[in-house]
């Protein structure tokens, strides 16, 4: 593997397009962005218009109360969401359906208050969005439903509920025998807490939910799931069973609701620190969904086969997305530099960009029924705009999902939308302190870049730790 080169040397479309070659890779660029050009156009989306080509993607926060009600500082960031100008906002957060299913022992969580919280985050982003002068009849509102299955770590150490036995990360998270897999009649209830929490989100006044399938947790896992015996193992049709019945559970009770899914379109097996930290494949006999037979490559055959499924269901949004940001982040979401717990890099980011540009289009040629929001532009940095206007153009996608970068620079959609430009100072140059402050029990936010998480005093603390990882 050739050196990965920093964004910030590819400063004009000759030396991008040279590093593009070199890789063997090639993206849509636009010289020019229109100010009412393909990302200002509005999309239909069930019936529903949507402003604008720019969605808010939903994150794990790590700064909830310890009974998973918003803080301040959710609540802050929620309202940036809202000023954002992007009109597709896919809740900006996951939200765990039951206590024991959350990632972190601070993330937002089903409690007896979820319907007043839904509530108040909702009208928080609205008021935000109108106070910028932005009509919200063009505003698609979402939220995640989330369970994190073998990453489940509601009080702080792991408590792993699995899927699957997987011989690589049943020993990374201390599983030694079944007893934290999920049995039959454990998923069946399991679909009924999402179904309580979809109620909750649709009294609430929010368009739609999203049942998550991606990144390891639960819904994800079990589209590997090849190795399991019973309902919601073995073949497709079974491993896709608890996905599909949550969708269909959803639609009978709460029918207002449009259903979205985000979804891991591909994977790969897990990675680890090799020679000299760099990331290697430990390999096994489980082949993730949509790799190769090797685990190594892509094969997206499952994975459109799952999307006509999901079309069939009446989905109407998947944001795709790949991998996991516990074994493969790299694949998950490209950055320049590893988040703590990581490796160097196997690759250079631009591969993983285009790799799941690449998957988000085929998908969207092929499946006309429903929208697709795609994912791994933040990578792309001053390059976003002009990429994500001819990815738009060409019909490579619906919408353009923004994460990382809506923490460092949440306005970026509507500078871009009012011909502003773009504020270099805030864009995001992937440094994952996003992800190795929480990692290391810290609030989440964006340290490097956001004054407000600057001048907190769990930014001395994150520095502290990164100089103890050098």
């Amino acid at each position: 593997m050739s050196r990965a080169v920093k964004m910030t040397r590819l400063g004009t479309r000759e030396k991008l397009e040279a590093r593009l070659a070199e890789l063997g890779l090639s993206l849509p660029i636009d010289d020019e962005i229109e100010e009412e050009g393909p990302l200002s156009h509005a999309f239909d989306v069930g019936g529903r218009s949507v402003g604008n080509r720019f969605a808010v993607l939903p994150m794990e926060g790590w700064d909830a109360s310890p009974d998973g009600r918003p803080t301040d500082l959710v609540k802050r960031r929620w309202s940036r969401f809202g000023e954002s100008g992007a009109k597709l906002v896919w809740g900006g957060e996951a939200y765990a359906v039951q206590p024991e299913a959350r990632a972190n022992p601070q993330q937002l969580c089903a409690n007896p208050r979820s319907a007043e919280d839904l509530a108040s985050l909702r009208k928080t982003l609205v008021l935000a969005h109108k106070a910028k002068g932005d009509r919200t009849e063009d505003l698609l509102l979402g939220l995640q439903l989330t369970h994190s299955g073998r990453f489940s770590r509601p009080h702080g150490e792991l408590l792993p509920r699995t899927a699957f036995r997987h011989s690589v990360l049943d020993r990374r998270v201390g599983v030694e025998d079944d007893r934290a897999m999920l049995t039959d009649d454990e998923l069946d209830g399991l679909i009924g807490d999402y179904v309580r929490m979809a109620k909750l989100t649709e009294a609430a006044g929010f368009d739609f939910v999203d049942v998550k399938a991606c990144h390891g947790y639960l819904g994800h896992e079990l589209l590997s799931a090849r190795t399991r015996s019973g309902s919601y193992g073995g073949d497709l049709e079974g491993r896709s069973r608890f996905l599909l019945r949550t969708i269909e559970a959803v639609r009978s009770e709460a029918p207002a609701l449009q259903i979205g899914v985000r979804l891991s379109v591909f994977d790969r097996h897990p990675f680890i620190p090799g020679e000299d930290r760099l990331g290697v494949p430990e390999t096994s006999s489980h082949q993730p969904f949509g790799a190769s037979d090797d685990g190594l490559g892509l094969d997206l055959a499952e994975s459109h086969q799952l999307v006509e499924w999901l079309a069939a269901t009446g989905v109407t949004l998947v944001c795709t997305t790949a991998g996991s940001p516990y074994y493969n982040p790299h694949i998950q979401r490209p950055a320049f530099y590893p988040p703590s717990d990581g490796y160097r890099l196997p690759e250079d980011p631009l591969v993983g960009v285009v790799r799941q540009i690449d998957a988000t289009a085929e998908l969207t040629k092929r499946h006309q029924g429903i929208k697709f929001v795609g994912s791994a532009y933040t990578y792309l940095q001053e390059w976003l705009p002009n990429v994500a206007q001819a990815i738009i153009r060409a019909g490579r996608a619906d919408s353009i999902g923004l994460g990382r970068m809506m923490l460092s620079y949440p306005e970026l959609p509507r500078d871009v939308l009012t011909g502003r430009g773009l504020e270099r100072p805030l864009v995001c140059r992937t440094f994952s302190d996003c992800t190795t402050a929480p990692r290391n029990g810290l609030v989440s936010g964006c340290y490097p870049i956001d004054s407000f998480y600057k001048r907190r005093p769990e930014a001395e603390r994150l520095a502290e730790i990164k100089k103890g990882l050098v």
